[in-house]
């Protein structure tokens, strides 16, 4: 089986290759993808989608569009700093307090309101970002390990359980049909939607049980805050 980097490489390349990147383009991180707006909506139209009333989603430039239709239509967004990097790394955005300009912005967290973890609302669906998936339900994303991190925390602090969904919006190029490595404290998606269509994942795998501490090393947890309050608890 392939390393996690090399599919990520793989992806990447095919994506600047059959034209379908976006600025900024695809290499190194969550790529933008021609179709991203269609995927959002065809996400927006998904009977799970329309159940959730907090989601939780990604900063990053495909899923633009997906946080935008949520403010719209009335729905809690919760983001989060990059590297979860302070003291309260969770922002609260709530379009009843939001003008019609920071609501089509949609794209920063900072028209989001500070919030503690102890505070937040429990969440109904995670809208991540991905490089690549298989219809399986596992997900690579672009290294950092920070969607893995703040799964852990919010499960940790009884903000997710078993009823949360996880989606992602991708390009069909994103979908493989292979095998991907998936370790314990991965996260798999249940829906994968593209400009095409909303896939209903048969996920394969558990989703990971709070934070797996013995998956960090000590300078990971001392630059992160909220885990090193955590782990002192």
């Amino acid at each position: 089986m392939r390393s996690k980097d090399e599919v990520r490489e793989e992806v990447w390349k095919a994506m600047e290759r059959e034209g379908v990147a976006r600025f900024p383009g695809a290499e190194g991180r969550i790529p933008n993808f021609a179709g991203a707006k269609l995927a959002a909506e065809k996400l927006a139209g998904h009977r799970l989608w329309k159940r959730a009333r907090v989601i939780k989603a990604n900063p990053d430039s495909p899923q633009t569009h997906a946080r935008r239709i949520a403010l719209e239509e009335g729905r809690t967004l919760i983001m989060t700093v990059p590297r979860l990097r302070d003291p309260h790394p969770f922002r609260v955005l709530e379009p009843n307090k939001l003008s019609k300009a920071a609501i089509k912005e949609a794209s920063t967290i900072r028209h989001g309101r500070v919030v503690a973890l102890d505070d937040l609302p429990e969440i109904d669906l995670i809208l991540c970002g991905s490089v690549a998936v298989n219809l399986s339900g596992a997900r690579i994303g672009k290294g950092g390990g920070y969607l893995d991190l703040e799964f852990g925390i919010l499960s940790t602090a009884g903000k997710i359980d078993t009823h949360t969904l996880v989606a992602t919006t991708v390009h069909p190029i994103q979908i493989l049909r292979q095998h991907l490595m998936v370790t314990d404290h991965d996260l798999p998606c249940d829906l994968i939607a593209t400009p095409r269509a909303v896939i209903d994942v048969d996920r394969q795998y558990d989703r990971p049980r709070g934070i797996l501490w013995d998956h960090l090393q000590p300078p990971q947890i001392r630059e992160i805050p909220v885990l090193e309050r955590m782990g002192y608890a």
